[in-house]
């Protein structure tokens, strides 16, 4: 009786060791860190402002990257944060692409969407042409997010002259303005930034196939960047930048490819034969196309292969008569895009690492959604159980256009910005529940 007694006690010991040693699940306190995020501010071109589907509305506005992080830094003291909405009865705003279903091939099919928008007319500036104009923003700003804008246009006083988005913003009309951007969104004290500016330095070169725009030189972006930086940094604002994704790994060059293309040819009574198709180079020249050459997303729409011009010749399918320059970016002009991306990324990483702020490396982040396995199938990565991927309308990630994202895509976006900023300033920000956003949405 006596041992069976000890083994009860012993037992009964044992039991109590194991509950004090139980795993708990300690609960995050969310802390600001070193940094102060009384008022943020938000500098970017359209992915800052939310523009998705190709166009700028109110439901991409409340989903943007900048809006997702202000909901977060309310839990650290994080102060008032105004977007420049579309009001409801103008939602639309420029208007965008919706799908309205899918041809019998699989491929999708769109339109824009032309009710309640925002435009208030346009205004033609002399020199420049024609400008589309939006209804004016009034009140409050901290997400100056302007859709076209470059690096290269922050200091151009005529700047609100000639983007609307941007016109909207300022008090004057088209054609009175003379505010720079970088002038503007520094016009109030702020104590925290998050800075995405550079993607449209290099974005209009590559979307037209080399032929409608021309690279910021790289001297010059670095000058820029390290001024536009200065500045944001001159009063002791804290903040965080983002570097330019790999623009050719996005569904625009991704979607339309040379063995879709042949496929599409081949699977016709007249196309049966056909081996090859033909393109014009941005160096001038006609060739074979290769698996090295990207195809943009536009060129399906336009539904020009094959179609003869007036020699009877079809479209790409025979060197004199070669897909235009317009709608491929050629493996040397894809060569000048990586190398223009990667210098302006190391532009922005060292101005970063010297002025100690969080740089969200969105060349690799978005990169992880591109990834492919041995077989060359996209897979992706894991976002709370779900498969997530570069992949046009079917990955979640990028919106029709095939550049800017969905909802969950800037959810996921916003999410990379605040671990980058907890990483470098010791804060405890909590993350955006990305299980709250979706994808492209289905008719």
């Amino acid at each position: 009786m006596k041992s069976q007694y000890l083994s009860k006690g012993l037992l009964a010991v044992a039991i109590l060791g194991l509950a004090s040693c139980k795993p708990t699940m300690d609960t995050i306190v969310p802390t600001k860190g070193t940094a102060d995020f009384t008022r943020y501010i938000a500098i970017g071109n359209s992915l800052t402002a939310g523009y998705a589907d190709g166009g700028l509305h109110l439901e991409g506005q409340k989903n943007s990257y900048p809006e997702l992080i202000a909901q977060q830094l309310k839990s650290i003291g994080g102060g008032n944060f105004s977007s420049p909405l579309f009001n409801e009865a103008q939602s639309n705003g420029s208007g965008y692409l919706k799908l309205t279903g899918f041809n019998p091939n699989g491929t999708p099919i769109t339109a824009t969407e032309t009710a309640k928008l925002a435009v208030r007319g346009q205004q033609a500036i002399p020199g420049f042409g024609n400008v589309v104009l939006y209804t004016k923003h009034a009140g409050e700003l901290e997400n100056y997010g302007v859709p076209g804008i470059k690096l290269m246009h922050v200091n151009y006083a005529p700047y609100g002259n000639l983007n609307g988005f941007y016109e909207r913003l300022l008090p004057g009309n088209a054609g009175t303005n003379n505010t720079t951007y970088l002038d503007f969104v520094t016009a109030k004290p702020f104590t925290f930034f998050s800075l995405w500016l550079g993607n449209n330095d290099i974005l209009g070169y590559a979307t037209s196939g080399g032929a409608g725009d021309v690279p910021t030189p790289k001297g010059d972006f670095s000058a820029l960047y390290n001024a536009t930086v200065n500045k944001l940094t001159s009063t002791g604002a804290k903040g965080v930048v983002a570097t330019i994704p790999d623009v050719t790994k996005i569904p625009y060059f991704t979607t339309v490819t040379l063995g879709s293309l042949l496929a599409a040819v081949q699977a016709t009574p007249a196309g049966a034969a056909v081996t090859a198709l033909y393109i014009k180079t941005g160096a001038g020249a006609t060739r074979t196309a290769t698996a090295a050459d990207l195809f943009t997303l536009t060129l399906s729409s336009a539904n020009v292969i094959g179609v003869p011009n007036a020699s009877g010749i079809p479209y790409g399918l025979h060197p004199l008569n070669p897909i235009e320059n317009k709608w491929v970016l050629d493996k040397d002009e894809v060569a000048i895009v990586n190398d223009f991306v990667n210098a302006y990324n190391n532009t922005i990483k060292s101005v970063a690492a010297s002025k100690g702020l969080a740089l969200f490396d969105a060349f690799e982040m978005l990169g992880e959604f591109s990834k492919t396995d041995a077989s060359g199938h996209l897979i992706g990565k894991a976002v709370n159980g779900v498969e997530v991927t570069s992949a046009f309308i079917t990955g979640n990630m990028f919106s029709l256009d095939g550049i800017h994202l969905t909802p969950l895509g800037y959810a996921i976006t916003a999410n990379a910005f605040i671990k980058a900023i907890n990483g470098q300033y010791g804060s405890s920000i909590p993350t955006v529940d990305v299980t709250k956003y979706g994808g492209v949405k289905f008719p």
